[in-house]
């Protein structure tokens, strides 16, 4: 039975959101875009996208118990169950926009070059122990993504915080004009989606669209370290938009007063305003705390016990594609193969911070640090160059073998000193094929690369490979004894 608590929307509230037409009083616990993981009681929007049209869907939803949101009944298909409206798009951005009306809850909004999605699970982790907390799901923070997050929050939560992206100027401001921030976080200002921008001060100008939907009594927080905070604080101030800084910088607000690296995680000490904490992550490297940085002065400004949210960063782990370290038994349990699981994506600054951490991972008996590589996009027409960069931080980390794949890191590939040259294929698939083969017990593989882009299914594929060495591995010794 569905508990009152459970609601997110009646149909009569759906309805009255989107100015859609129903014919029952269904009501609905979730929302969703995805038939192949949509429960019982969620509302399935079928939105149109360029491969396929989600009212092909519609049937699937409906036999798994769910209702759909639509813009025409489709053929075979009882309205019942469905909320009919318009455009489906449209309709679920005016549901994500009644949701932010009707909430009386905290709401936080996380942007940036990079670190978005790693901040926003910090903060539902923070606040998590703090009250009831919704976080939007993966990164969902595009034009579709955002209001789906919006439309699935519960009513009654005290936080709401939310992912905001881009690849375009413009793309924000209607974002934040939804999600309307109370705080907003930007990570940090980067030479990130190059391709799309002229310099990076209009990556910046972008990013401080996060402002347009931020009223006089929000709170900005910005990278006190990066040169465009004076920049950004500028842009903020001219919405009225209060300001706070973190980093190591001696004006930040949330000050890293001390920090100690690890392979296995981070300790550091941190001044939070008047608030002196000290705590450890599970988490390695720098850059992690940074952004922890930001989380505890968002849980400071929102009036939370700072010391009970660090204790609630202390427990959380790497997630898969994003620094997950994970350990593989290739013949020799005492001496197993570290992968390191950065697949999710990658940009030059996340590259460089990937290599650092890789850097405090020792090898084991008889082991090497491995790096295997995948194209970065959207760097602009540099991107050669900027690939052939990564040649001197992989030689500071220590990298003894590099794997590449894709043209963009041919580049890399090629400039790299011969010794240091593993392999390379164009095809992730092929490059999948080729690592597993080589590697020894105490080897320490990083893998890294971009989403998207021609080559699919991109660098998660060699990251699968190595995860199933072992059984490989189990079934020749079989096969051999046979």
């Amino acid at each position: 039975m569905t508990g009152k608590m459970d609601i997110i929307w009646t149909a009569k509230e759906a309805a009255a959101a989107t100015g859609g037409t129903v014919h029952s009083d269904w009501v609905a616990i979730g929302i969703s875009i995805d038939t192949r993981t949509i429960k019982k009681g969620e509302l399935f929007v079928a939105l149109n996208g360029d491969a396929r049209d989600g009212h092909e869907f519609v049937k699937d939803a409906l036999a798994k118990g769910a209702m759909a949101l639509v813009s025409h009944v489709p053929d075979g298909v009882d309205k019942h169950a469905l909320l009919i409206v318009p455009d489906t798009l449209v309709a679920l951005q005016d549901l994500g926009r009644a949701a932010r009306l009707r909430t009386g809850a905290k709401i936080i909004a996380v942007t940036g070059s990079v670190g978005k999605t790693g901040t926003k699970e910090m903060l539902a982790s923070a606040f998590g122990v703090l009250g009831q907390t919704y976080a939007s799901k993966a990164s969902y923070n595009n034009h579709w993504g955002v209001p789906l997050s919006l439309s699935s929050m519960h009513a009654g939560c005290d936080t709401g915080i939310f992912e905001i992206g881009m690849n375009h100027s413009g793309e924000i401001t209607p974002l934040s004009q939804m999600v309307h921030p109370d705080i907003a976080i930007i990570t940090t200002i980067a030479p990130v989606h190059m391709a799309h921008f002229e310099s990076v001060q209009q990556i910046a100008d972008a990013k401080a669209e996060v402002f347009d939907g931020m009223n006089h009594n929000s709170a900005a927080i910005l990278n006190r370290d990066n040169e465009w905070f004076a920049h950004l604080k500028a842009s903020a101030e001219t919405k009225g938009v209060k300001v706070y800084g973190f980093g190591e910088h001696e004006e930040a607000d949330a000050r890293l007063v001390d920090c100690m690296e690890a392979a296995n995680g981070s300790r550091a000490k941190m001044r939070i305003v008047d608030e002196e904490v000290s705590f450890t992550l599970l988490m390695p490297g720098r850059h992690i705390m940074m952004n922890a940085l930001a989380v505890l002065l968002a849980v400071k400004l929102a009036g939370g016990d700072v010391t009970k949210a660090a204790k609630a960063l202390e427990t959380m782990e790497p997630l898969a594609g994003r620094g997950l370290h994970e350990y593989i038994d290739i013949g020799d349990p005492k001496n197993p193969v570290t992968l390191i699981d950065e697949s999710y994506n990658a940009s030059p600054i996340a590259m460089n911070a990937a290599f650092k951490v890789l850097a405090l991972i020792d090898p084991g008996r008889g082991g090497r640090r491995i790096a295997v590589l995948g194209d970065m996009y959207e760097l602009g027409p540099n991107a050669a160059q900027i690939h052939r960069d990564l040649c001197l931080p992989l030689e500071a980390a220590g990298v003894n073998l590099v794997y590449t794949s894709g043209p963009l890191m041919k580049s890399l590939y090629d400039a790299l000193p011969a010794p240091k040259r593993g392999g390379h294929e164009d095809d992730t698939v092929e490059l999948a094929k080729i690592v597993p083969e080589v590697l020894v017990p105490g080897d320490v593989v990083m893998v890294k690369g971009s989403r998207g882009g021609g080559q699919t299914p991109r660098m998660k594929v060699v990251v699968e490979a190595l995860r199933t060495l072992p059984e490989k591995l189990k079934g020749k010794k079989t096969e051999n004894a046979v």
